[in-house]
Parts: structure tokens; sequence; C-alpha cells
């Protein structure tokens, strides 16, 4: 089978950067194509890939589109089956990852957005609704290495690319994530360990970086 394997992305999006570790746990060779997201410039490919929700990511997989971070994920999982499982063998333990999974897409981005976004008391809520939701996370984590217990997997797939928001969060909204949750910064750091990680998220400073840009522009909206 020929296995010719496309990326449509934007470097700073946490959702991308979900596929790109998925990619590189399993060692998959592929193209990466870059998008202009800054600058609302969508490629012509990515809209005929994703016509319905025009975003990235899609992996293009022999010219067959595949859309959705965590359903990505769960495809790459499933193609390339003989390396590095990412979600449990038992069905049960496998629908509780994607509850968690879908957990934080509900809550991880929104939550951080608005740390950086809102001001004066409407921060204030954002952020302590945002610390609640980590904590919520940190109890799921408990004293386990990773969610799945011993071997990093889906949950810690869908979760660690907010890693490098981290700084933009904590700095904008004032606080720090490691007094806050220190169990859960001692597992992201553990996961930055692990090469496929680290060779995947850009700096937290480049990050940071990039969110002064979007902030200036949108202030001046």
């Amino acid at each position: 089978m020929s296995n010719e394997v496309v990326l449509l992305n934007f470097w700073p999006s946490m959702f991308g950067l979900r596929v790109r570790i998925a990619l590189a746990e399993k060692g998959i060779n592929h193209e990466y194509k870059e998008e202009d997201l800054l600058n609302l410039n969508k490629s012509s490919l990515l809209l005929q890939m994703n016509p319905i929700h025009k975003k990235i990511p899609v992996l293009i997989h022999n010219g067959k589109p595949v859309c959705e971070s965590l359903i990505v994920v769960q495809y790459i999982d499933e193609v390339w089956n003989d390396k590095s499982p990412l979600l449990p063998s038992d069905p049960y333990q496998r629908a509780q990852a994607r509850f968690w999974g879908d957990y934080i897409d509900k809550k991880m981005q929104s939550g951080g957005w608005k740390t950086w976004r809102l001001k004066g008391e409407e921060q204030e809520v954002a952020k302590t609704e945002f610390i609640e939701t980590l904590k919520v996370l940190e109890a799921e984590l408990g004293d386990k290495p990773y969610f799945g217990g011993e071997n990093f997997g889906y949950v810690d797939v869908a979760l660690v690319p907010f890693y490098c928001w981290f700084h933009v969060y904590e700095t904008f909204g004032k606080f720090s994530i490691d007094a806050e949750c220190p169990k859960l910064m001692a597992w992201a750091k553990r996961c930055i360990q692990k090469e496929s990680v680290s060779n995947s998220l850009p700096s937290q400073q480049k990050v940071y970086d990039f969110a002064l840009q979007v902030k200036k522009r949108l202030d001046k909206e």
C-alpha cells in the first residue's frame, strides 16, 4: 500500500501539534505544508481538502483528507497500528481516553484564550475557570507518569501541545501554573523529554512573540 502522507498545518496551533506528535511517535515520514493563517491566506489545497470547516490540521493520506485533530490522531493510531499504540486496547479504557480528549478540546483552548484576551473582572473569572480546568486534569493524572499509566498515549498527545502556550497564559493572566498544578507541570516536563514532543513543539518564547502579534492586531480592531 502506498503511504503518501501530507500534513497541512499552522505552526502555533496546538491542534496541529497533536498531529505532528502522533506522526513522530509512529515514525511516519510525511510532507509538511505550512498555512499562512496569521494573514488569513488559506491555500487552495486547504479549502479543497477541508471545504466544511476550512481549518487546519488536515492529514492527507494517499490523496484522501482526514480533518479534526483528535479524529486525525485516532486515524493515525488505527492505520499505523503496529507502532507505539496511542489508544488503549481495552474498549472501556479507550472510551475513557476519548472522553478526556473531548474534555480537553472543550475546555483548554477557549479557557486559555480568555486568560490573555480578556481584561479586568472578566479576565479574573476566566483565570479562575481555567485553573479549575487544569486542576480537574491534574486530578485525573493523579500519581501516574502519563494519563494512560506508564506509557505516553492519546490523552498526553491531546494535552501536551498546550504546554507551549503556558507562558502566554501565565504572563498575561498573572498566575503560575506550576504553583497551582505542580503535578501537571511535572507531567508536562516529563513529556518534553520525549523526542516526539520536543522536536514538534515550538518554544514558549516563539509562541509568546506570536501571541503579542495577534494581541496587537486584535486590539486595533
